[in-house]
């Protein structure tokens, strides 16, 4: 497939219907190819953020906090599909961990979506109780990534 050039006036075209919908994402694809275009909504959409396995992690079962974590009202949910990333760059101190207090708009996380590292933030402040995902790992629109009580 040879290179095409990018169609500025597409994107922007897109990202103005995303601000006049109030959609997060938007997808258009004609003639092979494809733009994708995606925003984070940070008062109407939750934040998230993993951590190593802490004691007190450990010994809940791993299907528990996912299947409670779904209805919690402190649950945080992803608000597109991409990688999560739980610090700003491999060997850096994570943004929180669980016990840590979070201050509303505070940066918990990154959701990289198609080599665009995104900032989920906190809709809220409180203490970070729970973390639902791992560093790398993939994630889906609406699963609950952690908990803030």
């Amino acid at each position: 497939m040879s290179k095409t050039s990018i169609d500025s006036e597409a994107v922007r075209s897109l990202a103005a219907l995303l601000a006049d919908t109030n959609l997060s994402e938007i997808e258009y694809e004609s003639a092979g190819l494809r733009i994708r275009v995606a925003r984070t909504l940070v008062a109407a959409v939750p934040a998230a953020v993993a951590a190593p396995a802490a004691p007190a992690a450990a010994a809940q079962p791993a299907a528990q906090p996912a299947a409670s974590a779904e209805n919690h009202p402190g649950a945080v949910k992803s608000p597109m599909v991409g990688v999560a990333y739980l610090s700003p760059e491999p060997g850096a101190p994570r943004f929180a961990n669980v016990g840590d207090s979070v201050a509303e708009g505070q940066t918990v996380m990154l959701i990289d979506a198609m080599k665009t590292f995104n900032p989920i933030r906190a809709p809220k402040s409180g203490k970070l109780t729970q973390m639902l995902v791992t560093d790398g790992q993939p994630v889906e629109f609406g699963e609950p990534l952690l908990i803030i009580e």
